[in-house]
């Protein structure tokens, strides 16, 4: 067997992935840090100059960008993904379209994975999950969004009809790929809150607010010089925010463009009568909300809004949410997760009530 000449690689592939990633290098006794690969998937995310301002708090080795592709950029697989006559055809076509799908991935891999003695992958679900089980490389499965499973288990939803025999062919046979532990190299499947999930065998627990909790301010200042684009400007507008009762609205990609922005003047019209205000946009919500919200104070939307708790002079009187969960945030007297009968108002029930349809 090939020894392991690396310590940690993490597979990122948002913001909030790179942030849990400093928690847990941060909870490594200082003599261990400074060892691990970081790994920035550019897929779904503009990670802009994150990479420098990361190499440049030294708490990574190295970091490397990843030109990750969806299955939509090798058309050769398109056959492979109709779905039509009976369950036996379907899943010939999903098993020829696993393997192929991971050995095309290989093209684009930045880093020799068999190096690493630990691989961390946030949202296995993308091409990345399916090379490391082709390739039979062991890996841990990350939860994508904190408590992401509170309104959709994703591995089964997508999976929903004979999902048994489907997790069987993914976890055992390694014959097709099903994300979130159940991949037969996944070793296990780390979530914040297990109670909330519908946990498969490999589920983990780790409590995000528990590796918060043993941050240091040196730590915290590492975290702010990485993530904060614009420190003076983020002081600036807590300074300013002083003394006012603030209604934050967490901004999330929610269905077409139109659509969310009509959401989003209708929540500001429920909650400005409580008190001024303030958006942080979602680092993946592409509305344009400078120009089209511009006489609300807004927060840059790739500072994860945890970050927002590490200034002890910024408190709101309450925080309002659509999907994304408020159980991290400490700076506000209360939170309203509006949870996904709220978007009945605004789509079918059927197109984000995910557990229900499961």
């Amino acid at each position: 067997m090939r020894k392991k000449t690396k310590g940690s690689i993490y597979v990122c592939h948002t913001y909030y992935h790179v942030y849990v990633t400093f928690l847990k290098e941060l909870k490594k006794p200082k003599e261990e840090q400074g060892k691990a690969t970081l790994v920035l998937s550019k897929m779904s995310t503009d990670f802009e100059q994150l990479k420098e301002r990361v190499e440049a708090v030294g708490l990574f080795e190295e970091v490397v960008e990843y030109d990750e592709k969806r299955q939509s950029a090798y058309p050769e697989l398109d056959k492979y993904m109709v779905q039509g006559g009976n369950i036996v055809a379907n899943m010939v076509r999903r098993i020829i379209m696993t393997k192929k799908f991971g050995r095309l991935c290989e093209q684009d891999i930045p880093v020799d994975f068999t190096e690493y003695e630990d691989i961390y992958v946030y949202c296995d679900s993308d091409p990345i999950g399916y090379y490391l089980n082709w390739k039979h490389i062991p890996y841990h499965a990350m939860e994508d969004g904190l408590n992401l499973a509170k309104y959709c288990d994703y591995a089964r939803y997508d999976n929903r009809g004979f999902f048994p025999l489907k997790a069987f062919m993914s976890s055992k046979l390694n014959l097709i790929f099903i994300q979130n532990g159940y991949g037969k190299y996944c070793i296990d499947m780390e979530v914040n809150d297990i109670s909330i999930n519908n946990p498969g065998p490999k589920y983990v627990e780790v409590k995000r607010q528990e590796l918060v909790d043993r941050l240091t301010e040196e730590d915290k200042d590492i975290i702010l010089r990485a993530f904060v684009r614009d420190f003076a400007a983020i002081k600036r507008q807590v300074q300013e925010s002083i003394g006012k009762d603030k209604i934050l609205i967490l901004t999330e990609p929610l269905c077409d463009l139109e659509t969310r922005e009509r959401i989003f003047r209708d929540l500001i019209a429920e909650y400005e009568k409580e008190g001024d205000i303030y958006l942080k946009p979602h680092p993946r919500d592409v509305l344009d909300y400078r120009t089209l919200f511009a006489e609300y104070p807004q927060f840059d939307p790739i500072v994860p809004m945890e970050l927002l708790n590490f200034f002890t002079d910024f408190h709101v009187k309450k925080v309002v949410s659509v999907f994304t969960e408020t159980e991290a945030i400490k700076f506000a007297d209360e939170s309203v997760w509006l949870g996904p009968d709220f978007m009945d108002k605004y789509e079918d029930h059927s197109v984000h009530n995910y557990n229900e349809v499961i």
